[in-house]
């Protein structure tokens, strides 16, 4: 039986990596706001009543900026075409899905909320401690044997967050099926609460780890280093980029302490309800 999965890890990128995956992401990220601006005046102009002009898809718009990468954006060369073709493809989902009443309209991508995303299909490859990114090379991985080397990947998306690069691979695995067996022990229920983040009818207590509390102090400082900083300048920037590297310890700690008690809930507990 295929399976399709996505693994997440994290990246350990040396100097030349780094800068290489801030291009891509940079040019996908123009590339996204290339084809928003261009798509949006053609709505625009659609609603004169002149002639309709068509409205160009992924491959159009993507056909126009090989054009256009022969002249004024050149510096498009420097990166891989999937970058630039997905975040095309992107853009025209967020479009049916704004037309579909299923989202709203789509918004321009700012480097002011971090360098974003971009996504890298074909002459992917996958070994233990590795991956192979198309204009990149191969890429330090900081966790070992943790996506399957044996797969076929059908894409990978390299984001940034707090100045951290991560990797997410779609992999089709090949599984046999397994008989489902009932793990030891009895059926129990599961309560949330505020002093302790949960508990068990057995009496497992989940203790809430309050890290909010524990960097309290630590927040505070840098929130308020962060407001006396001037608007635009490379210390704000600075500033920003420790403020939210704290707050994804604080994210990463709490998922840290759910994920653990839910695999235990699952391995244990064959009837846990909430």
């Amino acid at each position: 039986m295929k399976l399709v999965r996505a693994y997440k890890t994290e990246l350990a990128p040396d100097d030349a990596q780094l800068a290489s995956l801030y291009s891509h992401a940079g040019a996908a990220r123009f590339a996204y706001n290339w084809g928003l601006e261009w798509k949006s005046n053609v709505h625009l102009f659609n609603l004169l009543p002149h002639p309709k002009l068509k409205t160009p898809t992924a491959v159009d718009l993507h056909r126009e900026l090989n054009r256009l990468k022969k002249t004024k954006l050149s510096w498009l060369y420097e990166v891989s075409k999937c970058a630039l073709q997905e975040a095309l493809r992107d853009l025209d989902t967020a479009f049916s899905n704004f037309f579909g009443r299923r989202a709203g309209p789509p918004n321009f991508k700012s480097r002011k909320r971090g360098a974003g995303s971009f996504t890298l299909t074909g002459g992917i490859k996958v070994r233990p401690g590795e991956v192979r990114l198309p204009r990149i090379g191969w890429v330090r991985l900081k966790e070992r044997g943790y996506i399957p080397s044996r797969a076929h990947v059908n894409c990978v998306t390299v984001s940034e967050r707090a100045k951290r690069w991560y990797v997410a691979v779609n992999v089709v695995v090949e599984e046999r099926r397994k008989e489902l067996t009932t793990p030891p022990g009895p059926v129990v229920g599961v309560d949330r609460g505020l002093n302790s983040l949960a508990v068990v009818s057995d009496g497992t207590v989940l203790e809430n780890p309050r890290v909010l509390r524990r960097y309290e102090r630590k927040l505070k400082h840098l929130q308020r280093n962060l407001s006396r900083k001037r608007k635009g300048s490379s210390n704000r920037r600075k500033a920003n980029g420790a403020l939210a590297r704290l707050n994804m310890r604080v994210v990463n700690t709490r998922l840290d302490a759910i994920q653990k008690f839910t695999t235990m809930l699952a391995k244990t507990k064959p009837g846990a309800r909430r």
